[in-house]
């Protein structure tokens, strides 16, 4: 019998004893947009008519009818998926890449699952790793790319979640392999994590509700959010991170978890909190989170210093264009998106940066000479003479700026150097657990805290990125120009810091 494969297969993928040759075809991913609250979902396929409860919400929805094609999946994820299938196992795509194609967003990765063991996943491909204790998965490495892979034998661990061995019964009239999906998405944290593409036979399977959740724009738990959240309270920031990401909203049971677990964030350790905050700040919905994180109540845990901000301006979650802090990073995630995050340090750069502000309000003409020294290497008669000549108003809204007005250069240049070193005072109180605690102080209604989650090697290059300004042009130092390369930007490359931060600044300050 032959078995079909998804496009974009070279036999060198993986082992010899596989031959197959399909031309290869580009990845065009569709363009980034929300789908409304009306996506409409087909109906056509068939459902279970067993009468057993567990059954009645199984549903089978047709791939291309959702607007999901093959060449949507990345060619390097085309290659490993067809390697196990062509070996005869069954092989899905699962998680949030399937949500993501279903909403017409650009996933930020793609996750296979496979009948395979991981042991015979290592054997099929090349270069391949097996990584992880607790869960282990494979790390297939392949066209410059890591492709995880898990196996329905490891992620079908023994249920932790209270259910009773009755609950986990196969269903009658169930076949084996449906009764194998569904135990594995019950492992899933939110219903619309929970959806298996098998893109041979185009079906995207169903077993927990995800589909109806998508088309309500809703974040719901697979189990009630209490225990879902106190088996790991990480999952309140995914919860988070999703309905900022997507624009949805949370099921009143996650809504209540989280203002009444919110204390448990102290259990987490602080490398994990910097972890979720950059999920948070870093991919592209960043003033969406700081607005949940405000809504409920884990802001002034997180960041006592801008929670205090937003007291202490009588802050309305339905403010708009009047925050500077959202502002800043509304400017930051137009710049960004899933697939195209930036590294941490920019972040708490801008934080830092409006902290300072916060401070001490300052000019435009300063922010904006500050922001043209930090990207062109500290060259400051450069970025004064540019920063004079900007003819464009400012945002008048924001408390942090004063008026504008007309200082010479040598004032000009005692303001920016003014500014740099607020700016690393600043940074300096974020990062220091007595300044952290005394945020809060005048608000007694509010949580104390003095947690600081931002390590040292972040700080470190934060201080990178500004130290050109009092240290002046550096020598051979030439700035960014063009476009943004994102690759560079993750990984923290001094050059893209400084010219994405630059851009934040300006659209912020100076708005089209």
């Amino acid at each position: 019998m032959a078995i079909s494969v998804l496009p974009g297969l070279s036999s060198s993928t993986y082992r010899p004893y596989v031959h197959l040759h399909i031309p290869l075809f580009r990845f065009v991913p569709k363009a980034d947009a929300y789908v409304s609250k009306s996506l409409p979902l087909p109906t056509h396929f068939p459902e279970f008519n067993d009468d057993d409860s567990k059954l009645r919400n199984w549903k089978r929805f047709s791939s291309n009818h959702l607007g999901i094609a093959t060449s949507m999946i990345p060619i390097p994820t085309r290659k490993v998926l067809n390697g196990l299938k062509k070996t005869g196992y069954e092989v899905y795509l699962v998680g949030g890449c399937v949500r993501d194609l279903i909403l017409n967003r650009v996933p930020k990765d793609f996750d296979i699952i496979t009948s395979a063991q991981l042991k015979e996943v290592s054997r099929i491909f090349l270069w391949c790793e097996i990584v992880g204790r607790r869960f282990p998965i494979c790390h297939v490495h392949i066209d410059g790319t890591i492709v995880e892979v898990s196996s329905f034998s490891t992620s079908n661990r023994p249920f932790d979640r209270q259910l009773t061995s009755a609950a986990i019964e196969k269903p009658m009239n169930c076949e084996e392999i449906d009764f194998v999906r569904w135990k594995n998405c019950l492992q899933r944290d939110f219903t619309i994590n929970g959806l298996m593409y098998d893109p041979y036979n185009n079906v995207v399977y169903d077993y927990l509700g995800g589909m109806e959740d998508i088309r309500k724009a809703k974040v719901r738990t697979v189990v009630p959010a209490c225990t879902s959240f106190q088996e790991d309270f990480a999952r309140i920031f995914r919860a988070i991170r999703f309905a900022a990401r997507l624009q949805f909203h949370f099921s009143k049971d996650i809504a209540g978890s989280i203002k009444n677990l919110s204390c448990l964030v102290f259990t987490l350790n602080k490398a994990r909190l910097q972890m979720e905050m950059n999920y948070l700040l870093s991919y592209g919905s960043a003033e969406a989170s700081l607005r949940l994180l405000w809504k409920y109540g884990l802001l002034e845990i997180l960041l006592p210093i801008q929670a205090a901000y937003f007291i202490r301006n009588g802050f309305r979650r339905s403010d708009k264009g009047s925050n500077m802090l959202l502002s800043l990073f509304s400017s930051l995630d137009k710049l960004l998106a899933p697939n195209r995050p930036c590294h941490s340090s920019l972040w708490v750069a801008v934080l830092a940066l409006h902290v300072a502000l916060s401070d001490q309000p300052r000019s435009p003409l300063v922010v904006a000479a500050f922001g043209l020294a930090v990207h062109n290497g500290g060259n400051m008669m450069e970025a004064i003479s540019i920063a004079k000549s900007i003819n464009r108003a400012h945002n008048a809204n924001f408390c942090e700026l004063l008026e504008p007005e007309n200082l010479e250069v040598q004032a000009l240049i005692d303001e920016v150097m003014d500014l740099t070193t607020f700016v690393k005072a600043a940074l300096h109180k974020m990062t220091d657990e007595h300044f952290v605690s005394l945020a809060l102080e005048t608000y007694p209604q509010a949580p104390a805290s003095d947690l600081v989650f931002i390590p040292l090697v972040v700080y470190l290059k934060v201080c990178k990125i500004f130290e050109c300004v009092v240290e002046g042009a550096e020598r051979g130092f030439v700035p960014k120009r063009g476009k943004i390369n994102y690759e560079c930007l993750a990984l923290g490359n001094l050059l893209e810091l400084r010219h994405v931060f630059a851009r934040i600044v300006f659209d912020t300050v100076y708005p089209l």
